[in-house]
């Protein structure tokens, strides 16, 4: 007989599940959005929700429901090749190319920035991101239950001193969310503008990769009948969709205020280092920082031993060791090109990704109603990839989009492909290529018919 679970249940999934996403990183996107939206805040907020909390949300169910082992599976619907490449770009993001090297900027911008005088950041980043990958990879060699006791302890006290900093924002503001002035970004079309930020979070991602092991947990509860996991995910993913919410709208509002005491940063993990130091003072800034370097590594360790553990079983022929040495020495070098680099390159990569998976996400969960037929998967993602990369040349780096053949294919976009001018290109795509496929199986029943 199948358990049923206990509000005590759903609250440990559910905060498992928050320390899974809410890694020290997520901190500083909303922050730096609070800054530049100004008195846009509200909506530039909700549309940050969406792609924040919601997508991730959704990654989950999706797993839960689809009775799947993980990213590479779902993936498998389209078909085995797009599975390995589109299962390898995401890890290689939420791994050694952006999510890993920011794990380590973005302790050092918070952590040990704010004590040095400019001159030396180069050196003690590459000696600090050097120590920090090395202990990751001792840690990721044969990950243990400190990892679980260190989530245990350092989450609430990460939030514990997180909410004193907040509370003391909302006290005493540093400044006017009214008044705040609007960056030109924001000007014309704040939620969209937020609801791409979101994907900086790289939450929606993780959610493919990391919703297993919320099904697993269940599972290992005693809870068996697949309806009753997907309900019980549901309900687990619910108290941490909340909680982040919570915070993501509250360090939102609070880097817009600090615009009337700071300008505006080039990342939010100065923002949130300074307002650090303004409420806290020196004591303050040093727990901050022990705390986000703790949460970082952490969090590390866990992206490191995921990524590995699915290469080493996609690519046999490469050891487990040898991929969390790779998985350890690649972010390791990119974590020195600094925290707004890595921001900055991230941004095309995210562009081209969250499209595609947002579209399996929906396509899992709405399977049912065209009867997993493979070819709806097929054209509604062959044809959003197509969108999903005009998308990404459009946020490419200048020295791309200077390119003549680019500069033709964006002006062409620009003008016959609706949303394409706020970064939502995909959408109108995405549409007519599950139209064409639902089409197709519609044709193909009717020639099988006669």
């Amino acid at each position: 007989m199948t358990k049923k679970l206990s509000w005590r249940d759903y609250l440990y999934v559910g905060s498992m599940l928050f320390g899974l996403f809410f890694g020290a990183g997520n901190l500083i996107f909303p922050v730096h959005m609070g800054q530049e939206a100004g008195a846009s805040i509200f909506l530039a907020n909700l549309g940050f929700l969406i792609t924040g909390i919601g997508l991730p949300f959704l990654g989950v169910i999706a797993i839960g429901i689809s009775k799947s082992n993980g990213v590479f599976d779902l993936a498998t619907r389209v078909n085995r090749r797009y599975a390995v490449a589109f299962t390898v770009l995401l890890y290689l993001t939420i791994g050694p190319f952006f999510a890993l090297p920011r794990l380590a900027t973005t302790s050092f911008e918070i952590g040990l920035a704010p004590f040095l005088p400019s001159d030396q950041h180069k050196l003690v980043l590459a000696l600090f991101s050097a120590l920090f990958f090395f202990i990751a990879w001792a840690f990721s060699r044969k990950p243990s239950k400190l990892l679980g006791y260190v989530g245990k302890f350092l989450n609430p006290l990460f939030l514990f001193l997180l909410a004193i900093l907040i509370l003391f924002a909302f006290i005493t503001p540093l400044g006017s969310i009214t008044s705040a002035p609007i960056a030109e970004s924001y000007v014309a079309n704040p939620f969209f503008k937020g609801f791409t930020e979101g994907y900086n979070t790289l939450d929606a991602l993780a959610s493919l990769a990391f919703g297993i092991i919320i099904v697993s947990t269940i599972r290992g509860m005693g809870v068996e009948k697949p309806n009753d996991i997907a309900k019980d995910t549901i309900k687990s993913g619910a108290i941490s969709v909340v909680l982040m919410g919570i915070i993501y709208t509250l360090l939102s509002y609070m880097g817009t205020m600090s615009v009337g005491k700071f300008p505006l940063s080039e990342n939010g993990g100065i923002a949130l280092a300074q307002i650090a130091n303004h409420y806290l003072g020196s004591l303050g800034s040093v727990l901050l920082a022990f705390i986000v370097i703790l949460a970082c590594l952490k969090t590390a360790i866990g992206l490191i031993t995921a990524c590995s553990e699915t290469f080493s079983e996609l690519f046999p022929k490469g050891s487990y060791a040898f991929y969390i040495a790779a998985a350890s020495i690649l972010p390791c070098l990119f974590a020195n090109v600094g925290l707004t680099n890595i921001i900055q390159f991230s941004i095309p990569v995210l562009m081209f990704l969250y499209p595609l998976a947002m579209i399996l996400m929906i396509l899992v969960i709405i399977s049912p109603l065209f009867g997993h037929r493979k070819e709806v998967y097929r054209t509604t993602t062959y044809v959003t990839l197509v969108a999903a990369l005009l998308d990404a040349l459009n946020n490419a780096p200048e020295f791309i989009k200077s390119n003549s053949g680019v500069t033709t294919i964006l002006t062409t976009a620009e003008n016959y492909l609706p949303l394409f001018t706020i970064g939502m290109g995909w959408v109108v795509p995405s549409v007519l290529g599950f139209i064409i496929g639902l089409v197709w199986i519609n044709l193909k029943k009717d020639t099988d018919l006669k």
